[in-house]
């Protein structure tokens, strides 16, 4: 099963439970909207994934893992606080950061395979040119990893991901002031960097 149809069987049986208890009720547009925002956005948080791991298995694996928190969490979305987009960076961040915690942390290996459905020779493929893709996006992230870790993210989500400001302040849980003064500072450093090579 592909990481869309993971996604998807996730929202409709989480869907269909609300239908059996209310009839008629407009939760078959809630399915609808979040087929949207998925299909609208799974490139650019697998190109996420795709700049910080080089195995292609990682990469659906966590851009499914992703996609199935957020089907979770869809009815807790409050489109005034942010983009879809902005959204799904925020929960894409966080399964980041446990990926991480749970690799630093030397996890069984059994225990993460436990879970992981083999990709098929055609999305190994078409992951690993994703991965390829991302490689001067990668190099870009290499020369931030001197920048505090605001700047390197505004960085990313601006410059990286085409989120706009406002949106990336969003993702990052900062006001859009200390986003736009961070995004400033950190490409400044980046072009005086570039400069003196």
């Amino acid at each position: 099963m592909s990481t869309a149809a993971e996604v998807k069987v996730t929202m409709a049986g989480a869907q269909a439970g609300a239908r059996a208890r209310t009839p008629g009720s407009p939760n078959n547009s809630a399915l609808a909207e979040f087929e949207q925002v998925y299909v609208g956005n799974v490139d650019v948080v697998m190109a996420y994934f795709a700049r910080r791991c080089g195995e292609p298995q990682t990469v659906a694996d966590l851009t499914s893992e992703t996609f199935v928190r957020a089907a979770s969490g869809f009815a807790g979305f409050d489109p005034r606080r942010g983009s879809p987009r902005a959204w799904l960076f925020g929960i894409a961040g966080n399964v980041y950061a446990s990926h991480c915690a749970q690799a630093a942390g030397g996890r069984d290996a059994t225990a993460r395979l436990a879970g992981r459905r083999p990709l098929d020779d055609d999305e190994l493929e078409e992951l690993t040119r994703r991965i390829d893709a991302e490689r001067a996006g990668r190099v870009l992230l290499e020369h931030c990893a001197q920048l505090p870790l605001l700047e390197r993210a505004a960085i990313e989500l601006v410059d990286l991901a085409d989120l706009t400001p406002k949106e990336a302040a969003a993702a990052l849980d900062v006001s859009g002031v200390v986003l736009r003064k961070r995004l400033s500072r950190a490409r400044a450093r980046l072009r005086k960097e570039l400069q003196s090579r």
